[in-house]
């Protein structure tokens, strides 16, 4: 019994010995590269890069970061450490105004980029960069529950009696903001229709969607998860938080408004602090490549509209047209929206408050 068991045992160890003989042979021919990626990986950074962006292109950088990195090691030699964080445009632009070391921010819009000039972070000079310093294009459009059940085909249904409606604060997002402004925007052009382009139809047009409205999230992303979640009947919100869900599983219907704004979304270095940090040269080849058509691609996949001519050509049947389009030179450029809408006095706050 005992002889048959020690031959056992002996054959056990041999099969062993055999198999941890062929793991050896095996990482020796075809694992040496996967042990040089595995210490590469373990490897400490070179440098480390901070951002600073607003929410809605997080799953967008997911993808881009590590091109990015493979492509920066495979140039330079340098691994590159990135630190992100992800807020609501104006929550972030204010974080970094009051102090937070952000390398590269990518914001919802233009006006957020001009606090960080204004307190003297960004050179004004930021817009030279290629596409006027900007990174991806969208539109505000409307989203609904699947087959669009309340029959919504137009910003003017949203000023209907018992529509319940979703956009978060401009005070915290910029996505708000490009949402008011095309609801403003959409007025405008309604008014022209009539015979003027008048402000006053505007705002009144303005009030009368924002009394549908049921809460006033922190960021486009926090309004896009109450959406999900069961608030409201429709959000007004980026064509790319929609088409992003969609291309996931999730079921909504897209409403393109006739009338609507081009959304612009701009990156720029963040000068003050790459110069303290030393790292100018990994930030400014980072923004460049946001702008590349590897990075725009992967933006467009993620529901953006490309600002390389060549990627929107190969990508803008995904996008429809609406007749009316508009962009933020119809309002009078950022300035004037500033000052008109979202001054202490402005249309906006005179609309929530019931002025």
């Amino acid at each position: 019994m005992r002889s048959r068991l020690n031959g056992t045992k002996q054959r056990f160890l041999t099969v062993l010995f055999l198999l941890l003989a062929v793991a050896v042979v095996t990482a020796g021919c075809g694992g040496a590269d996967q042990a040089q990626e595995a210490a590469a990986s373990a490897r400490p950074a070179d440098a480390t890069l901070v951002i600073g962006a607003y929410s809605v292109v997080k799953d967008a950088m997911a993808e881009i970061i590590p091109r990015f990195q493979a492509k920066w090691v495979a140039e330079t030699g340098q691994k590159v450490e990135f630190q992100e964080s992800y807020e609501a445009s104006g929550t972030q632009a204010r974080a970094i105004a009051g102090g937070f070391e952000a390398d590269v921010t990518m914001l919802a819009m233009e006006g957020d980029v001009k606090k960080l000039v204004s307190a003297g972070l960004i050179s004004p000079q930021w817009k030279e960069r290629k596409h006027e310093g900007m990174i991806t294009r969208s539109i505000v459009v409307l989203g609904t529950r699947e087959g669009n059940p309340l029959g919504i085909t137009d910003f003017a249904d949203l000023t209907k009696p018992g529509v319940k409606v979703l956009y978060p604060n401009p005070k915290t997002s910029g996505g708000a903001q490009w949402d008011i402004n095309a609801i403003y925007g959409a007025g405008l052009k309604m008014s022209e229709e009539q015979g003027k382009k008048d402000p006053a139809a505007a705002k009144q047009f303005l009030e009368e969607v924002h009394r549908n409205v049921e809460s006033l999230d922190k960021s486009g992303r926090a309004s896009m998860a109450a959406f999900e979640y069961g608030v409201g009947d429709v959000i007004v919100t980026y064509e790319n938080e929609l088409l992003a869900r969609i291309a996931k599983g999730i079921k909504y219907d897209i409403v393109v408004p006739e009338h609507t704004i081009l959304i612009e979304n701009p990156a720029a270095v963040v000068d003050k602090n790459v110069d303290k940090h030393g790292n100018r040269k990994l930030a400014e080849a980072f923004v460049d490549y946001l702008q590349s058509e590897e990075a725009q691609r992967i933006f467009a996949e993620n529901g953006f509209r490309a600002v390389d001519d060549k990627v929107f050509q190969e990508t803008k049947s995904r996008f429809p047209q609406p007749s009316g389009l508009f962009d933020i030179n119809y309002l009078g450029g950022w300035d004037k929206v500033k000052d008109e809408l979202y001054s202490k006095r402005g249309i906006w706050y005179q609309v929530l408050a019931g002025l």
